[in-house]
């Protein structure tokens, strides 16, 4: 099943749904050994700088883990095509026009907008307008 790839049936669609928990990113050495088993990453991606973590922040601090700030995650329901194009721009407008920062990590099935904790319900709420 491939995902929709017009802008506006994504947008009509969007359905923003916040999730639950307060996220972090976190970088380690990968050449001190594999991530260690308590630590469970929503997502990784290696940089040169090392292996980059989005965790819960309460994983993070139990392993003595530093990050600079505190975020909640947004869904977008709808099931966008990775070659869907202007949907990480719409989203990523909106919450700039409001001074909010929007870090987006597509998936296959749905893009994910890891926004500050502090203005994470304002973000959904334009999020839905954004849809309406």
């Amino acid at each position: 099943m491939s995902g929709e790839t017009d802008l506006e049936k994504l947008l009509a669609l969007l359905q923003p749904r916040l999730l639950g928990g307060y996220y972090v990113f976190c970088t380690i050495d990968e050449s001190a050994g594999p991530i260690p088993d308590a630590l469970t990453p929503l997502a990784t991606y290696r940089e040169d700088e090392g292996l980059s973590l989005l965790l819960l922040q309460q994983q993070a601090d139990q392993a003595g883990l530093s990050y600079d700030s505190v975020f909640r995650g947004i869904t977008l329901t709808v099931h966008s095509s990775l070659d869907a194009v202007g949907l990480t721009a719409a989203v990523a407008g909106k919450l700039a026009a409001h001074g909010i920062p929007a870090n987006v990590i597509a998936a296959h099935y749905h893009d994910h907008v890891f926004v500050p904790a502090q203005r994470a319900e304002l973000a959904l709420q334009l999020l839905t307008e954004l849809a309406g």
